[in-house]
């Protein structure tokens, strides 16, 4: 198809590099293919209302450091909205745009795929999630700098942990896959690691917290907001759920500390990172891997190589279909688990 206007959109949750990606669309689109840019604001929000922005150069000048992303984002799905798909072509008409570049998580990047292979809308995917559970691709930019904050609040939580001889358990963010907690625990000394691919035994996690403490050692903790107790349920903040039908999770941080403090007499307190995980000054690696998805992703529009996603496979840049990057997710292998079990207790 003959190319001239690109549309560009952020769905799903922030993340540090998403404006990276932006940045390099953009530059390598205006300054090697004379492309013009629309982006669309929040989300696939942005093309069911027809709410657009201008992207030019002047409009992504000096936002390669910067968190968060220029175009806003949000959780809409439109396939569940009333005439979705009519509403995204007659917006993409209106305002010439042909293909798009997709940039997001499992949700938004479903919602790419189905809208190419359904209705012939034609979709390249960026992987994005601070998770890094998308099975297509290495890496997904965001997740880099989300361990890294998680790691640097270990650190500080074990000098405050030593000082009052407590408990201190750290809840991260892991609906589904446990890498944050594997890759930041690991790397700031937790002497238990929870993930919601291996249930937890309470009664263990107090017989390692016990252990810490007789070797005169105060205890981290640190678990996924999805780690699940074996004779027991996902811990809910509430019971509503989003338009891709996902429940709000945090609560089982709070719910381990008082089973801890309750079963082992010692005092325990939680600290929960939430969204300081996901926001700020994107690491070094995030913006080199989100730079180069972004000129990758130009790359595939000038081909017409439309319903990929492009991945990070070892060192190189490669594209996989919408279709299988979205079909399993990458959860943390038992293995890998295990390896971190000589840490614990």
């Amino acid at each position: 198809m003959s190319v001239t206007r690109i549309g560009v959109l952020t769905g799903g949750g922030d993340c540090p590099g998403l404006n990276a990606v932006i940045r390099a669309v953009v530059r390598k689109g205006v300054q090697s293919h004379g492309y013009e840019f629309t982006g669309f604001r929040d989300g696939w929000r942005g093309t069911l209302d027809g709410r657009t922005v201008k992207l030019d150069i002047p409009a992504v000048r000096g936002i390669l450091p910067r968190g968060g992303t220029i175009l806003g984002s949000s959780r809409t799905n439109p396939l569940k909205e009333p005439d979705g798909v009519r509403r995204i072509k007659e917006t993409l008409a209106e305002h010439e745009v042909g293909p798009l570049i997709a940039i997001g998580g499992e949700d938004t990047l479903g919602v790419a795929a189905r809208l190419h292979e359904e209705y012939g809308i034609p979709c390249v995917g960026v992987p994005k999630t601070i998770d890094n559970d998308l099975s297509a691709t290495d890496y997904t930019f965001g997740f880099d700098t989300a361990v890294q904050i998680a790691t640097e609040a270990i650190d500080r939580l074990h000098t405050t942990a030593e000082s009052h001889m407590r408990v201190l358990v750290v809840e991260v963010m892991g609906r589904h896959a446990g890498w944050i907690a594997l890759h930041s625990g690991l790397a700031g000394g937790a002497n238990v690691i929870l993930v919601p691919e291996q249930p937890f035994d309470v009664d263990q996690v107090c017989a390692w917290v016990t252990s810490r403490f007789e070797a005169s050692y105060a205890p981290i903790v640190v678990t996924a907001e999805g780690a699940v107790p074996r004779d027991g349920e996902v811990v809910l903040k509430d019971s509503s759920r989003d338009s891709f039908g996902h429940v709000r999770l945090s609560g089982v941080g709070d719910w381990l500390a008082h089973e801890i403090e309750r079963r082992t007499g010692h005092e325990a307190r939680t600290t929960v990172l939430g969204h300081v995980q996901r926001g700020g000054t994107p690491s070094a690696f995030d913006r080199w891997l989100a730079t180069r998805f972004g000129l990758h992703a130009v790359d595939a529009v000038r081909e017409g190589d439309f319903g990929k996603m492009v991945a990070l496979r070892g060192t190189d840049i490669v594209r996989v279909p919408l279709a299988e990057a979205v079909a399993t997710l990458k959860t943390v292998d038992p293995a890998r688990y295990a390896e971190a079990g000589v840490f614990f207790g």
